[in-house]
């Protein structure tokens, strides 16, 4: 172990790391292997998928774009490597709404959801020694793109107890010449936090000092219900180059349309070197973006979506999120450090002691999955031992219901006093 980080094999990395879909398929298999009690149907607290719920639906625009551009037969063929121009054209000024200064279309790059994003920004930045700081907790699939590339992942921690704000001493302790990126996820996936202008401002100039850029995961842009506002990492795009990664897929709720954006902030011009520009050009080729009727309907789906929907959804998130930290506080072997302010997910650390027969946070989530069909996250799938990830983006009566579950689960697994 050197500077805190585990030196591994990449090609045995690459197989062995822990996926959320991964581990959530083995909770399901679970439940269907121990089905006995069928009065019980299976509460999912795990999965970050909206449309599985009754209260968050898309909005009416959204589906009639759609249903638009396929029936014009218009967008049947192939659309550029980069994206329809129109529709890099309109999320440039979607995102620009938020900046000090405008994008153009040539900042952007459509990719088949964020996920895609996420691979193309790891693969772009990848060469013989480097490393690249991710957050812990965070999003696996960083370290699952970082292992195939064959890059370095070093993991800086998170502050609970300063609402996850990033651990500016730990990212400087890691950092070195070989660093080629510092990731963030705002708003966080999976802590719920949301970042305050003037620590995002911070983040800018500890990456700047170390001569590296910023990697921002807005997937869950704009979801933001608390004290903080979204801010994103691209107002400070002067400051340090930013490549923005999000997508449509959680602010509209339309997950399974897998369109997603790979955007470079950057008004001093690092990204538009010529080398660079035609690097990413050249990598874009190899790809294979959303179905281009997809990419057809996003100006209309910018332009005519209503700030009611969005303020809905807002409230929706807001309200479920209370039902989970109201239901937490009577539940004794789970402690919420911090209420979550944005996304739809939250961590919450389990007290193992206060568990008889739990040896840890996969224990928990296995044995609760078998006895009471109610499946959540364990923290080592995010990378943080004996903490859980629960998403309350999710029906009230189901995580009432869920939440009720848990508490008999820890109180027939509770320590004998």
């Amino acid at each position: 172990m050197e500077n805190g980080v585990v030196v591994v094999n990449h090609e045995f990395k690459a197989t062995s790391t822990i996926t959320i879909k991964g581990i959530l398929s083995l909770l399901m298999e679970s439940i269907d292997e121990n089905h006995g009690d069928s009065s019980k149907r299976v509460i999912s607290l795990g999965m970050g998928d909206p449309t599985l719920t009754t209260c968050f639906h898309t909005t009416n625009v959204a589906e009639e774009a759609v249903a638009h551009t396929l029936l014009s037969h218009k967008f049947h063929g192939y659309a550029p490597t980069a994206g329809l121009l129109h529709a890099r054209n309109a999320i440039a000024e979607y995102l620009s709404r938020d900046l000090p200064y405008q994008l153009s279309s040539d900042d952007v790059f459509i990719t088949c959801g964020c996920t895609q994003a996420i691979d193309v920004s790891v693969a772009l930045l990848a060469r013989p020694g480097a490393n690249i700081l991710l957050p812990r907790p965070g999003f696996p699939i960083y370290e699952l793109c970082a292992a195939f590339r064959h890059v370095e992942v070093r993991h800086y921690n998170l502050l609970p107890e300063k609402g996850w704000e990033v651990d500016l001493d730990h990212i400087e302790a890691l950092a070195d010449q070989n660093t080629v990126a510092l990731v963030i996820i705002n708003p966080g996936n999976p802590c719920g936090n949301v970042y305050s202008y003037h620590h995002l401002e911070k983040i800018a100039e500890t990456a700047k000092r170390l001569g590296t850029i910023v990697i921002s995961d807005e997937v869950y842009g704009h979801l933001a219900f608390g004290a903080n506002p979204f801010v994103p990492m691209g107002v400070f795009g002067s400051i340090v180059p930013v490549l923005t990664l999000g997508s449509l897929s959680k602010r509209w709720i339309v997950p399974g349309w897998r369109l997603g954006w790979f955007v470079t902030n950057d008004p001093c011009g690092t990204f538009r070197k010529p080398k660079v520009v035609e690097r990413i050009k050249k990598y874009f080729d190899l790809l294979g973006g959303p179905a281009t009727f997809i990419q057809a309907a996003v100006p209309r789906i910018i332009l005519q979506t209503e700030e009611v929907f969005f303020k809905k959804t807002i409230e929706n998130l807001r309200h479920t999120a209370d039902i989970c930290c109201k239901e937490i506080e009577d539940i004794p072997c789970i402690f919420c450090p911090c209420k979550p302010e944005g996304s739809m997910a939250m961590m919450v650390k389990l007290n193992l002691s206060l568990l008889e027969d739990i040896s840890d946070d996969i224990d928990f989530c296995f044995k609760l999955a078998k006895e009471e069909s109610v499946i959540i996250l364990p923290g080592t799938a995010v990378g943080l031992k004996d903490w859980l990830r629960i998403t309350f983006a999710a029906d009230p009566s189901a995580l009432v219901e869920g939440m009720k579950r848990i508490k008999s689960f820890y109180q027939r697994h509770a320590r004998k006093r």
